[in-house]
Parts: structure tokens; sequence; C-alpha cells
């Protein structure tokens, strides 16, 4: 209402929002901002120490798994830490393994570090497994590990993941005792 004009040289602060001229230029803070702009790198899902999931675990962006999962996990980035536990299928593009994982990895690039304990196949397209790391499987490089994942084998029935305690009654082996379950 009533104001006095500032002396040349002195900054002039405006209370009314959208106003402004060349004196006043508007902070960056206040600028809008759109979630969709920064898709580039999303915050990870995690699944923290003190956490048991039962079940299948799916997600379109990153998974950090510290805690235990025992199901399968789908994802397009997926990172295991040093003492989580997963019992189940693993199936993302970069999967980064330092805990344990039971059951078949799948994945277009895939590292075992250090401290890591996988039992089970791995169907990769690059495979790295640092020294300590401890592997007990077989590994098969593709150049779609991804695309073999959804094939069906001729019976019908997915072949992958599928683990079994029973010995196949044509296979025998005396010499070996049986192997007994944990």
């Amino acid at each position: 209402m009533f104001t006095t004009k500032p002396e040349s040289g002195k900054n002039v602060t405006k209370l009314v929002e959208g106003v402004s001229d060349a004196r006043t230029p508007s902070p960056a803070t206040f600028a809008p901002r759109s979630p969709r702009l920064s898709t580039t790198k999303m915050v990870p899902s995690i699944i923290g120490e003190d956490l048991t999931i039962t079940g299948n675990v799916t997600s379109k962006g990153e998974i950090q798994v510290d805690g235990e999962i025992q199901g399968d996990i789908h994802c397009s980035s997926l990172l295991i830490g040093e003492k989580s536990q997963v019992t189940g299928e693993v199936v993302a593009e970069d999967i980064v393994v330092r805990g344990r994982v039971v059951g078949s990895i799948k994945g277009l690039r895939i590292t075992l570090q250090g401290p890591s304990r996988v039992e089970g196949d791995i169907f990769h397209q690059s495979l790295a497994i640092e020294q300590g790391a401890y592997f007990e499987g077989k590994s098969r490089r593709s150049d779609n590990p991804m695309a073999e994942m959804k094939a069906p084998s001729t019976n019908g029935s997915a072949s992958f993941g599928s683990h079994s305690t029973e010995r196949s009654p044509s296979v025998s082996s005396p010499s070996l005792p049986p192997v007994a379950a944990e």
C-alpha cells in the first residue's frame, strides 16, 4: 500500500508469488518439479535385515535385499547383500550377489562377489566370479538368458528352477550314499 522507492543498488523482497522484475530473480528452490523428470535413477526398494518375505517379489526397478526371501525375485536390477539369504529363482538384468542364494539365477550381467554363496544354476550373458565367492552348480552362457526362462520344455512344464531331492529310478549309484536334504 504505502511503499517507498528503494535506493539504487538495494535488493527488493517481494511477498507476492509469481511477480518479479529484472532486479529480483526468483530462487531456484521454488521452481516446479515434476516427479517424472528424474526417472533415470530410481531409489531401490530395500528389504531390511530384520525382514523375512515368504512369497514372490516383483519390481520394475531396483531391489536391494538385506533380509531373507523365500520365493522368486523378478526385477530389473538386484543387489543381494552380505547378510541376506534368498531361496528361490532370481531373474534380473543386473545381479550382484554378496549373500546366499539357493536356486537358479538368470540375468544378463551377474557378479558373484567375495562373500557370496550360490547353490544353483546360473544362466547369464556375462558372469564375473570374484576370489572368495562360493558357487556350486552349472553355469550356462546365453545371448539372451532372459528369453530362456520363458521358453517351456517339451513336456509343457518349465524346467528351470525346479529342484528335487528324490532320485530318479533309472539312475543308480551304489558307490555313493544318498544325499540328505538340509
